[in-house]
């Protein structure tokens, strides 16, 4: 990894939204059906918000941007790099993250779920 892409990852981390910071309180040190996410992750040419490895889980918070037509173009070109990959991802919008965190902690609780009784695992 480039020290640059690095330095990115950091600054991504350094200035995450109120959305994403919720989600990572959610879900840091495997309180979620103790599973392990990563902040920030690289993935190809992507940086995931939040990524477990083991499952091949994205987890992303979406803005206003996300929901504009450039937005879905890009988000749609992402995903299906993403799900080529055998990637699954969750898109939930910041609004809803912070709105409605156990709604969205249980949307997340039954994808992990799914994942692994498909014996999905890298």
């Amino acid at each position: 990894m480039t020290r640059e892409r690095r330095e990115f990852r950091r600054s991504l981390r350094r200035g995450q939204t109120d959305a994403e910071a919720q989600l990572w309180a959610l879900l840091r040190g495997r309180r979620l059906a103790g599973t392990k996410f990563r902040r920030q992750h690289p993935f190809g040419p992507y940086v995931l918000d939040l990524y477990c490895v083991e499952l091949g889980l994205a987890i992303e918070a979406d803005g206003a941007w996300h929901w504009e037509e450039l937005g879905r173009a890009t988000d749609a070109v992402r995903d299906a790099y993403l799900g080529a990959a055998g990637v699954r991802v969750l898109r939930f919008s910041d609004h809803d993250i912070l709105t409605r965190p156990l709604d969205v902690a249980e949307v997340i609780w039954e994808a992990v779920q799914e994942r692994r009784a498909s014996g999905v695992s890298r």
